[in-house]
């Protein structure tokens, strides 16, 4: 008993960072509500470039429902990656406007257990969120997936996951370290993962130099991954040599994330920067 009872103690404190969220979304509804049309049409709007290439380029030179499927996917990827990687930079942001950051980061409870909370509701959030513009976009786009292997594009997303986890916790030190100007740094990060990761168009496109660099984003290989299963019906085993980087991106950046966090935090309480306003 008093080993489980710990562990219980653990994890009650997890769900309870997940209930805050979720009452978080309860009270600030409409914003969801705007970012849920603002995000679908966005995801449309980028999906009709397809349409359009095949309008202007002539529907014998240009496979308009490739197109779309292939931005389609990019989109619906990278809304899924980056709604991750927001939920999770903006924890510190939240805290500061909510007035708790004092008491959150003083608490006795472990970090681990704080971000695991953070996390798991960052990724089921997500995973909803995308799941409401992929059914739009269906019925917009009638898009045929019969011959696509969902179930290996659902674990190419969560093997991603991990590896954006460990990257959204060490960008969230941004705005615990620079508390005016912090959050906004964080959009250097997700805009430069945009710029290499093929999102919208293929990596062979970049310039050399940019290509080394996608490399090392997980959402490279999570794209990747995603586009054979989807677009190609490639069996689950298949998307091993894409999984296996994210999966290591993700066993390397979660510890040194933590890591990174940590000292970020000992720096701020020491400074005096746990405060409200910046």
């Amino acid at each position: 008993m008093t080993t489980i009872s710990p562990v219980l103690h653990q994890l009650r404190a997890s769900y309870a960072f997940m209930e805050r969220n979720a009452n978080l979304v309860k009270r600030y509804w409409t914003w969801e509500l705007v970012w849920m049309v603002y995000s679908i049409a966005n995801s449309l709007s980028v999906s009709f470039i397809g349409m359009g290439m095949e309008y202007l380029g002539g529907s014998s030179n240009v496979d308009g429902h490739f197109l779309v499927l292939y931005l389609v996917i990019g989109t619906l990827v990278w809304r899924y990656l980056s709604s991750i990687f927001y939920w999770i930079t903006e924890l510190i942001s939240i805290e500061r406007w909510e007035g708790t950051i004092e008491y959150t980061l003083m608490a006795p409870v472990r970090r681990l257990t704080h971000m695991a909370g953070q996390t798991i509701w960052a990724v089921l959030y997500s995973l909803f969120f995308t799941g409401v513009i992929l059914g739009v976009t269906v019925l917009i786009f009638d898009l045929d997936l019969s011959t696509a292997n969902l179930w290996g594009g659902t674990l190419m997303l969560l093997a991603g996951c991990l590896s954006f986890i460990g990257v959204s916790v060490m960008s969230s030190t941004l705005p615990l370290l620079f508390p005016e100007r912090g959050a906004q740094m964080t959009h250097i990060v997700i805009a430069l993962l945009l710029l290499v990761s093929g999102v919208y168009y293929p990596v062979e496109v970049l310039p050399m130099f940019l290509q080394k660099i996608a490399i090392f984003s997980p959402a490279t290989y999570v794209l990747e991954g995603v586009r054979h299963s989807l677009l190609d019906g490639t069996r689950t085993i298949d998307l091993w040599p894409y999984m296996w980087p994210a999966l290591l991106m993700g066993i390397i950046a979660i510890p040194s994330g933590l890591w990174v966090f940590e000292q970020a935090e000992k720096y701020a309480k020491r400074t005096g920067k746990l405060h409200r306003n910046g």
